[in-house]
């Protein structure tokens, strides 16, 4: 069925969205008589995914707050855990080395349970939860586990380069640092 779009006046097959303006045909289109039209310059409409961007990004002072919060329970976590080791160990000096290999094995697979879960699950670290800020993907839906984990490992790039992936979301105007651009995913406020 041809569809003309009602703001610009492009005609297409089965659109859903006006390639020219962007407008949804869905509701603001007509179907025209194909008898008038003229005929498609191409016989197959490619399908478009709108990218929709975020109304307000956050930028980089925010997420580095939030970064500053999730260290701090991280850090109390470990804490926590160094101390339980402490005490089952009975304090012994000759075990210290094997409760500090222990607790920052186990530290290190808390922290990266944290970043990954709590994004996939929520989008949001508790730090993120603090300043009402939320991790989505590209569509503005919730990410998916293989982004949760791509992001949490391309932070690590991130902080590579001498920091500049984390430094990108204060420069550029959409505000998403090259983890997001990796994971295909942007930070936006509540």
């Amino acid at each position: 069925m041809l569809v003309t779009c009602q703001r610009c006046g492009w005609q297409g097959e089965n659109a859903r969205y006006c390639s020219r303006c962007g407008a949804d045909l869905g509701s603001s289109s007509t179907a025209a008589p194909s008898v008038f039209a003229p005929p498609p310059a191409v016989t197959t409409v490619p399908t478009y995914t709108r990218v929709t961007t975020a109304l307000r990004p956050a930028g980089f002072w925010i997420r580095f707050v939030a970064v500053l919060i999730d260290g701090v329970v991280l850090l109390v976590a470990q804490g926590i855990l160094f101390s339980v080791g402490w005490v089952l160990s009975g304090g012994s000096m000759g075990d210290r080395i094997a409760i500090k290999a222990a607790v920052n094995f186990f530290g290190t697979l808390i922290g990266a349970a944290y970043g990954i879960f709590f994004h996939w699950l929520w989008g949001q670290t508790i730090g993120k939860m603090a300043l009402q800020i939320k991790v989505v993907s590209m569509d503005g839906g919730p990410l998916s586990f293989g982004q949760a984990v791509g992001r949490y490992f391309a932070t690590f790039l991130s902080a590579l380069i001498l920091c500049i992936g984390f430094i990108m979301a204060g420069i550029r105007s959409d505000k998403r640092a090259l983890h997001d651009l990796l994971a295909g995913t942007r930070v936006e406020r509540l």
